[in-house]
């Protein structure tokens, strides 16, 4: 009964640290995890470089009157622009060189 007894108790050991190890492996990976966004928006940087953009019109010329432009929850907030996918940190009083009219 001891031998059987032995075995059980190795058992639940090499589970638990199974458990351990997916554990500490899942704590790893969140950070990994949280800061991949923010690669994306050095991405986004590197696009808005690119294109010129910055947070003033150009004359008449604005993102709120572009093509591209995709509004954010009202008139006056931040928006996405469909040649920089993931950037939500678009003014609606910016302007690049990719600007089309509406």
């Amino acid at each position: 009964m001891s031998a059987q007894k032995g075995h059980a108790m190795k058992s639940s050991q090499i589970q638990r640290r199974q458990f351990l190890k997916l554990g500490s492996a899942a704590l790893a990976i969140i950070p990994v995890i949280a800061f991949s966004g923010r690669a994306a928006a050095a991405i986004n940087a590197a696009m808005r470089a690119s294109l010129k953009y910055q947070d003033k019109p150009e004359g008449e010329k604005r993102c709120a009157n572009c093509a591209q432009f995709v509004p954010g929850k009202t008139a006056k907030d931040r928006g996405g622009c469909k040649l920089m996918p993931g950037d939500t940190e678009i003014s609606p009083q910016g302007y690049c060189i990719a600007w089309t009219k509406k």
